[in-house]
């Protein structure tokens, strides 16, 4: 039996601060309270340190083959960089190949997947439509503990899904109680004027914001809410980056439909003029999609994470080095997509968000972790410092300083796209299942430690009433 006691600390959940001590025993927590004397194999003074749940990030790309080239960053690298920041858990994605069976990608994942360091789980992408995909679905959510399905609504020719798929996956989502997550772009808009605007000349990295606009963004936000309306199943939208998308998150969650969104970290704090940039290699490091966005969107970002309409933070972290990135030198669209950012998401949403005044401690614990175990039902387990959770968990050190730098990161990336970017609020001990797992700058853990987290369906979760209401036999009108 293994123990750690972490004392004299402030313990942040999203209930709030306190003084209190945390026991760990056997990867778990034991206890949490104020002054424990409980003997341990090891004691971790926190003094005027925040003791917080481990970061859960929801969506990252670890060794995703995409755009005729694959991430630099696999799931050991990936992870290990995680811990560094005070993430321990990620939820990556499988994406199947036009025809290829969801089961069959799945298990390839997991095979990548093995090496990791920390702990992990998938969603699952639906890019084509026929029975054995409404098979894979049934048997990956009741079997493998997939409860979370991911719809591209861009990339044409490639990923991304019609409406009609759209339809058959958000209701075989329905029948099982998972969860709809979309990548809202209009990819048929996307497509023609990446067409016009290369066409005029436009080559180099300014032109992909220029074919990605907000108003494509918005307008597939709202025809996957409108569309998981009408079926009744929860949806949640990943890299939400404009107004046009967040008032269409907003306009439903007023209206009482069960609408999630996460922003990344990135489109907080940088904005697009990063595309102007003098140099080809330093304008491409920037190219994802969506693209960052005019400096209104981050203002209105922050205020609808403020607000609860946004729950969730993430980083789409999907590296491609420099050398990846000169693919698309003469031509834009051919640019691979992604950015890094799980080394560096809590220490940026720490100095832009809790120094600022925008977020409270609680509400940095809420959008970094528990609301991700919430909404993808992994809480307690994960997200919480009570006893019986997994002992995830990261000693913060509100006050110490660093520069953001390619040179001293840990991500497996040439460069790092918040470069330079002084912040204050570290990672000063990270414990994985009451590991020790990174601490005095370094990262001490072994490939294969992760573990896969199943993700249980909800039976229930949308409004069944509702819903048999609204199928119900109609009756008809007469008429003279």
């Amino acid at each position: 039996m293994s123990s750690v006691l972490i004392k004299g600390g402030t313990v942040v959940t999203i209930e709030g601060e306190r003084s209190a001590d945390v026991l760990c025993v056997d990867g778990r927590i034991a206890e949490v309270g104020p002054g424990l004397s409980a003997s341990a194999d090891r004691t971790i003074d926190a003094g005027g340190a925040y003791v917080m749940p481990g970061g859960i990030d929801p969506h990252t790309h670890m060794q995703l083959p995409f755009m005729g080239t694959v991430a630099s960053e696999d799931f050991y690298t990936g992870t290990c960089a995680a811990f560094a920041g005070g993430t321990t858990s990620i939820i990556d994605f499988v994406i199947p190949a036009p025809q290829q069976r969801l089961l069959e990608a799945y298990h390839q994942w997991r095979e990548w997947a093995a090496k990791a360091a920390g702990d992990y789980s998938f969603h699952v992408a639906v890019t084509w439509w026929d029975d054995s995909v409404h098979a894979d679905m049934g048997t990956l959510a009741r079997d493998w503990g997939v409860n979370s399905f991911k719809h591209f609504m861009a990339y044409k020719n490639a990923i991304m899904c019609d409406d009609e798929t759209l339809v058959n996956s958000f209701s075989r989502a329905r029948e099982l109680g998972a969860l709809c997550t979309v990548h809202a772009e209009n990819g048929e808009l996307v497509y023609r004027l990446q067409q016009e605007i290369f066409d005029k000349g436009i080559h180099g990295p300014e032109g992909h914001p220029l074919s990605r606009p907000p108003e494509v963004e918005g307008e597939a936000a709202n025809r996957a809410i409108r569309i998981a309306e009408v079926l009744g199943v929860p949806l949640y939208l990943v890299h939400t980056s404009c107004i046009d998308a967040l008032e269409a998150v907003t306009r439903a969650r007023l209206e009482g439909q069960r609408v999630f969104a996460e922003v990344l970290a990135q489109h907080l704090v940088i904005d697009d003029s990063v595309y102007r940039h003098p140099e080809w290699e330093k304008a491409a490091h920037y190219v994802m999609s969506p693209p960052f966005r005019p400096k209104e969107h981050q203002a209105a970002l922050w205020r609808g994470l403020q607000a609860g309409m946004l729950q969730t933070t993430a980083t789409d972290h999907c590296c491609f080095c420099t050398d990846q990135k000169a693919m698309g030198r003469d031509d834009f669209r051919k640019i691979p997509n992604g950015t890094s950012g799980v080394e560096d998401r809590m220490s940026v949403l720490w100095h832009h968000g809790v120094r600022t005044g925008k977020l409270t401690p609680a509400e940095f614990v809420a959008v970094t972790s528990t609301n991700t175990a919430r909404i993808f039902n992994i809480h307690p387990k994960k997200g919480a410092l009570q006893a019986g959770a997994d002992a995830d968990i990261v000693v913060w050190d509100p006050d110490a300083t660093r520069t953001i730098s390619a040179k001293t990161h840990r991500m497996n990336i040439d460069f790092n796209i918040f470069e330079g970017m002084e912040v204050t609020g570290n990672a000063a001990v990270t414990l994985s299942r009451g590991e020790v797992v990174f601490e005095g700058g370094e990262v001490k853990a072994e490939k294969g430690r992760g573990q896969y987290i199943e993700r249980p369906c909800w039976p229930t979760y949308y409004d069944a009433q509702t819903l048999r209401n609204r199928l119900a036999e109609p009756t008809p009108v007469k008429r003279g």
